[in-house]
């Protein structure tokens, strides 16, 4: 039996409205706002700012904003689509994918994927080229932008696709991302100990300006 949720709309029961070419403009706005800041933020923040952990913290609010907003607001809004994870009595861990199927406005689709699958292939780039130039501190913030959003691309594409056993990343791989989710948080406790004063000069990635 699934878990109750306390949903304030219930799932496909959002009203998609009739007039115009986005029913939900605000929506469609802050699905794109908070993981285009992350990115803005790290190409240009060095600019105002030559210190990596005040960039560093202001970049994972805004990655946790965006992930929070993308699998609880507008995946359910602009598609039709959730995933969460609950454990039952047992202690078993389970992870539910939904996909409703009607009343899904083409063109706010079409905003939700193309954000979903740009930004993540942005942060590949950017994975790559911290990798390549051997800088470690971006490569770790650039490893935790790309596991939050490989996890919400994951997840919707587990839904669109009905969570069939065989697609693309295996069950395994799916454990991996997921469980990368407690190490981040662990990451961000030792921060809390941390202060910009003891903090070396400001390293940029090649190729950020």
């Amino acid at each position: 039996m699934d878990p109750l949720i306390d949903d304030t709309i219930p799932f496909g029961e959002e009203n998609s409205g009739t007039s115009g070419n986005l029913p939900h403009p605000y929506v469609s706005f802050f699905h794109l706002f908070f993981r285009v800041s992350a990115l803005v933020v790290y190409f240009f923040g060095g600019i105002f700012s030559q210190s990596f952990i005040t960039l560093f913290v202001l970049i994972i609010l805004l990655l946790s904003m965006d992930f929070w907003t993308v699998k609880n607001i507008t995946g359910r809004i602009m598609v039709g689509l959730r995933w969460w994870n609950y454990v039952d009595d047992d202690g078993v861990s389970h992870w539910v994918f939904e996909a409703r199927k009607n009343r899904i406005n083409p063109s706010e689709s079409r905003i939700f994927w193309a954000g979903l699958w740009s930004v993540t292939a942005m942060w590949v780039l950017f994975f790559i080229i911290s990798f390549f130039s051997i800088n470690f501190k971006w490569l770790l913030l650039v490893s935790i932008a790309l596991t939050l959003n490989i996890a919400n691309l994951y997840g919707y594409i587990k839904c669109k696709n009905g969570n069939q056993e065989n697609f693309g990343i295996s069950s395994m791989a799916s454990n991996f991302i997921f469980q990368n989710f407690g190490k981040m948080r662990e990451t961000m406790s030792s921060l809390n100990g941390m202060s910009p004063a003891n903090n070396q000069p400001n390293v940029r990635p090649t190729g950020i300006v």
